[in-house]
């Protein structure tokens, strides 16, 4: 089966190109492959900022739109600070993942807007959103500064790797 990826666009503002698929596509391989996970699904959907606001609230219980949201489907919130330990060991990940990894919602008006404040595509702050929420699915986190720093490299190689750069 290998890594799949299932997506839906439920925004007007930017045209989600077959080659942008193609990137999450890629984006997906090599987040996985780094992270030993080969198997699984995973939802992609393009949303405006009133969805993801209105999903923030109600899922989060903040009253605010954000860029990325993702909901894993194999543990529960109060299991991820022990995930995010095993993650970080190698091939402890893989075996487990043989379904539906969980759903990443990014907004597609947030990344816009990042893309230009952040001085880089829109493309490439799509991948760094989906790579991010991609990594939320595995068990990470960034609560914590070391958190933060061990994500953000791994978001920043894979982002490298298929040729994604600031």
């Amino acid at each position: 089966m290998g890594l799949q990826l299932e997506w839906s666009n439920e925004q007007n503002q930017y045209e989600i190109s077959d080659a942008l698929i193609a990137q999450f596509n890629q984006l997906l391989t090599a987040a996985g492959e780094a992270e030993g996970v080969t198997e699984g699904e995973v939802a992609l959907t393009f949303v405006n900022d009133e969805e993801i606001h209105r999903l923030n609230k109600e899922f989060r219980n903040i009253d605010r739109p954000t860029d990325v949201l993702s909901f894993a489907m194999r543990d529960s919130m109060e299991d991820e600070q022990e995930i995010t330990y095993e993650v970080e060991q190698e091939d402890e990940v893989g075996p487990e993942f043989d379904e539906m990894l969980g759903d990443i919602i990014i907004s597609v008006p947030r990344a816009i807007a990042q893309s230009e404040d952040y001085g880089h595509s829109v493309e490439r702050e799509l991948g760094f959103l989906f790579v991010h929420g991609f990594l939320h699915l595995l068990g990470y986190d960034h609560q914590t500064a070391e958190d933060e720093a061990v994500m953000m490299g791994k978001q920043e190689a894979v982002l490298q790797q298929i040729g994604l750069t600031r």
